[in-house]
């Protein structure tokens, strides 16, 4: 199977899912998380340092519930402002 790399937008949206998953967090274990999600840490990990970019849907709801956020705030901080012309 070829995977198709990465565009750079996507990689630093990667970024940005994890750091936004490590403010969530807070003082929480990596392990809790991923156990109330239904995920295994090593992914948490993964997703939190950028070397899981790209998630699934369900794997990414799965962390919002377990991290009380809303997909709807995940969406506002990963989605590039349209500009003004």
């Amino acid at each position: 199977m070829v995977r198709i790399p990465l565009t750079s937008l996507e990689r630093d949206r990667g970024r940005r899912l994890g750091q936004l998953l490590r403010d969530a967090r807070g003082d929480e274990s990596m392990v809790e998380i991923a156990a109330r999600a239904g995920l295994s840490a090593e992914t948490v990990r993964k997703i939190e340092t950028g070397r899981a970019p790209t998630p699934s849907f369900f794997t990414i709801a799965a962390l919002a519930g377990a991290l009380g956020i809303s997909l709807d705030s995940i969406n506002e901080l990963l989605t590039p402002q349209s500009r003004s012309a």
